[in-house]
């Protein structure tokens, strides 16, 4: 009998996680390129940017290993304790 293999996909958490990450470092790296840099309050350095930068590649981290190592999800199941 063949093995068809189902992966989470879209429901997998590290798609989630890797998204929103993502979502919020292209926020902060576009603030940190048109806001205001306000670099008088961290010491020189356009922390917006930098940190918009890292979650960007932390995000795409996520995305890239969910998309490498997928969760295989079993077709069906015997529950043993159900039959008592």
């Amino acid at each position: 009998m063949p093995s068809n293999k189902h992966t989470a996909g879209a429901f997998d958490i590290r798609n989630i996680i890797g998204g929103l990450i993502g979502l919020y470092g292209i926020i902060l790296t576009l603030m940190g390129l048109f806001g205001d840099k306000e670099l008088d309050k961290t010491g020189g350095v356009n922390a917006n940017l930098w940190a918009g930068l890292a979650m960007l590649v932390f995000g795409a981290a996520f995305l890239a290993w969910a998309r490498l190592r997928p969760v295989v999800v079993p077709e069906s199941h015997d529950d043993q304790s159900e039959a008592g």
